[in-house]
């Protein structure tokens, strides 16, 4: 339990690092840690989305690109546990529809 707490504390702080390639790399975390303990990332996962979803309107077009990649790789794991945070995210999504760069759009 405290190596969870650790972790999840490690995803919230990192998930809004002000550097964009520590941002990147938390991303990447929380896909690594969907992919080996997807219950620990559902039972948190209002918290955890709640700044996994500003990384989806992040300033930095490689960063919001790496976030849509990777949650079109996650949401199979984490299945029914993204209804609590739907809303959330479909309204970054929206907004990443809009991004003149097309990578970001195709992700």
């Amino acid at each position: 339990a405290v190596e969870e707490t650790e972790l999840l504390q490690k995803l919230y702080h990192l998930l809004e690092a002000k550097g964009f390639q520590t941002r990147m790399e938390r991303v990447e975390l929380l896909q690594d840690v969907c992919k080996t303990s997807p219950q620990l990332i559902s039972t948190n996962i209002a918290q955890i989305f709640d700044y996994f979803v500003l990384r989806i309107s992040d300033s930095h077009k490689e960063v919001k690109q790496r976030v849509l990649d990777v949650l079109a790789e996650i949401t199979g794991a984490l299945k029914d546990a993204l209804n609590t945070v739907i809303i959330g995210l479909v309204e970054g999504i929206t907004k990443s529809l809009n991004s003149k760069d097309p990578r970001v759009c195709g992700a």
